[in-house]
């Protein structure tokens, strides 16, 4: 336990702006569960079209405070918060400090919620998506959590990047639903996402070559 501890303590300090979030995370979770408001809040908080054209900054502002669209915690979740989150986003910051870490993660949840509208109408107009997406409840931290984990790859050596990449950007497609040729708008979300981040890799480098080794 005394060794555990020791390896928290240090985590924390090396990422303490993500291990404040994570803790939000958690905590977000057991009130919204425990006062039974979850639905009504990933309702609200969703970044469906809908609510992009209702309260947009409400919605971007408080989706990334939920674990996922159901309420329940999945294999799933786990993983992307613990990757994505607990160690891509923690190990930017850890390396290259907050604002790093914070672009990432805001540049893949905010720029691949905004991107993928369009693609969303088309699909709708095209009648490759139900109307229904329109207003889906579509919530959580996986854009952000991709895109912090495209970007972290640009950082490991050459065949660890490279590897780390294919899995950033393969997973979304294993993942998804198909219809009449087209991913679902999530799982394209997903690679949106991916695509910023890893566009964050030469700027990522230069920083890299000139501060040197990172302090973790």
């Amino acid at each position: 336990m005394r060794v555990a501890g020791r390896a928290l303590r240090t985590w924390v300090r090396a990422g303490p702006v993500t291990a404040a979030y994570l803790g939000a995370l958690v905590a977000t979770h057991v009130v919204l569960a425990a006062t039974g408001t979850g639905p009504a809040a990933r309702a609200w908080s969703s970044t469906n079209v809908d609510n992009l054209r209702d309260h947009p900054l409400g919605a971007l502002a408080t989706s990334p405070f939920h674990l996922g669209n159901s309420g329940e915690i999945t294999p799933g979740t786990v993983a992307i918060v613990g990757v994505g989150i607990g160690g891509a986003m923690w190990w930017l910051e850890a390396r290259r400090g907050v604002a790093t870490a914070a672009a990432a993660f805001a540049g893949g949840h905010v720029g691949a919620t905004v991107l993928t509208v369009p693609l969303i109408l088309a699909a709708v107009d095209g009648g490759v998506y139900p109307a229904s997406v329109l207003s889906a409840v579509d919530v959580g931290v996986s854009y952000g959590a991709q895109a912090a984990a495209a970007a972290a790859t640009t950082l490991l050596p050459r065949w660890a990047g490279v590897a780390g990449a294919l899995v950033v950007a393969g997973w979304p497609l294993l993942d998804a639903e198909w219809s009449r040729g087209w991913p679902d708008f999530t799982s394209v979300g997903h690679l949106v996402a991916a695509g910023i981040g890893f566009g964050m890799g030469p700027a990522l480098r230069r920083a890299a070559r000139s501060a040197g080794p990172g302090p973790c």
